[in-house]
C-alpha cells in the first residue's frame, strides 16, 4: 500500500479544500493491493439508497433460483390484497427501473409511514401506464423487499444472510424496518467503506466472488445495460445519465454506480478493472465527491 500512497493525495486536498465530507475511500484495482484512507473511523454508518443495490441483487439471485421473473406481474405475489386498477399491469423489472408510474414514493420518515406500505402501494392509482417514465421511489424498493419475502418465506434480510452477506465476510447486517418489521429495503442497511466496497468488487467481478456465483452474471450485465432515461430528474449530469436496476450511470462512459443519500457511493470501472468506495456526509452537493474521484482518482487507475 505505501507504492500507492500517492493514489489518493489529490483526492484528500480536494476533500479538505471544497469541505467534501468523507468519511473514507477505498480503492480496489484487479492485481493490487487495496488502498485506503480514513478521515474518521471505519465505523459502519448508513448507507442509505445503497441499500437499493442490495435488494436489486436479491431479485437477481431469487430469478437464479427460478422464484420469480423480471416481467412478473407485482400484484400476482400479493394475491387477496386490494388492488387499485392499472397496478395488475406493473412487473418486476418496473420496479427495478423505478418506472412503474405508481405515484407512491414513500419518502415519509419512518413515524408518519402507513402501518403496511405494500397495502398503501397496492391501492394507490398509477398516474401513468408501466415504463412510460422514470421516477425515484423509495416504495419501488420496498416492494422489491416484500416479492423476496413472498417467493421465499424469509425477510429481505435473512435471504441475504446466507446467499450474499455471508460469502462477503459481512457479518449481523443491521437494517432499519418498517412499522411490520420488514427490512425498509431502499434504505437503511448500515456498512462500514470497506464492507461496502465489497458489493462494488461483486459488481466488477460480475456477481462472482471467491471463485463462486453469488449472482448470474447475465443479470449483473443487465443491472447497467437494461437502462431507462433519467434526463428529466434534475439539473446534475450525474443524476440524468440513465438509470438500471437500483444503480446509476455516470457521465465517465461505461462507468456505473451504487450511490446513497450524502455521498455513499461504489463506483464501478470496468476498462481500469476498479472500484472505488466512498462514505460522506456531505448535505450541499455531494454528487461532488464523484467529480473529485474523475479529476483526482480516475486517471491514477491505470
Amino acid at each position: 500500500m505505501t507504492a500507492d500512497a500517492n493514489l489518493l493525495t489529490g483526492f484528500r486536498l480536494r476533500n479538505a479544500e471544497q469541505h467534501l465530507g468523507a468519511y473514507g475511500i477505498h480503492v480496489h484495482r484487479e492485481g493490487h493491493e487495496p488502498v485506503e484512507h480514513r478521515f474518521r473511523a471505519d465505523d459502519r454508518v448508513n448507507i442509505y439508497s445503497g441499500s437499493k443495490t442490495f435488494t436489486a441483487l436479491a431479485i437477481g439471485i431469487a430469478r437464479g433460483e427460478g422464484l420469480l421473473e423480471l416481467d412478473d406481474a407485482v400484484a400476482g405475489y400479493f394475491g387477496g390484497v386490494p388492488t387499485a386498477a392499472g397496478n395488475e399491469s406493473i412487473t418486476v423489472r418496473d420496479l427495478l427501473q423505478m418506472s412503474s408510474g405508481n405515484p407512491f414514493n414513500w419518502f415519509e420518515l419512518p413515524d408518519d409511514s402507513p402501518t403496511d406500505v405494500a397495502a398503501t402501494w397496492l391501492a394507490t392509482e398509477p398516474v401513468r401506464a408501466p415504463g412510460e417514465l422514470f421516477e425515484y421511489s423509495n416504495a419501488s424498493t420496498y416492494m422489491l423487499g416484500r416479492i423476496i419475502h413472498a417467493v421465499s418465506g424469509q425477510d429481505l434480510c435473512e435471504y441475504l444472510v446466507p446467499r450474499l452477506f455471508d460469502p462477503l465476510h459481512i457479518a449481523t447486517p443491521q437494517w432499519f424496518r418498517c412499522p411490520l418489521g420488514f427490512p425498509q429495503a431502499a434504505k437503511g442497511l448500515h456498512l462500514t467503506t470497506s464492507e461496502l466496497a465489497r458489493l462494488g468488487r461483486l459488481l466488477l467481478q460480475g456477481g462472482e466472488w471467491a471463485g463462486t456465483a453469488l449472482v448470474p452474471a447475465d443479470y449483473v450485465d443487465a443491472m447497467h445495460t437494461d437502462v431507462v432515461d433519467t434526463s428529466h430528474h434534475g439539473d446534475d449530469p450525474e443524476a440524468t445519465a440513465g438509470y438500471g436496476y437500483q444503480v446509476w450511470k455516470s457521465t465517465v462512459d461505461g462507468v456505473w454506480r451504487v450511490d446513497g443519500r450524502y455521498g455513499q457511493f461504489s463506483i464501478v470501472f470496468p476498462a481500469q478493472r476498479a472500484v472505488v468506495t466512498i462514505t460522506a456526509h456531505n448535505e450541499k452537493v455531494p454528487l461532488d465527491l464523484l467529480r473529485a474521484v474523475w479529476d483526482e482518482v480516475l486517471p491514477r487507475l491505470g
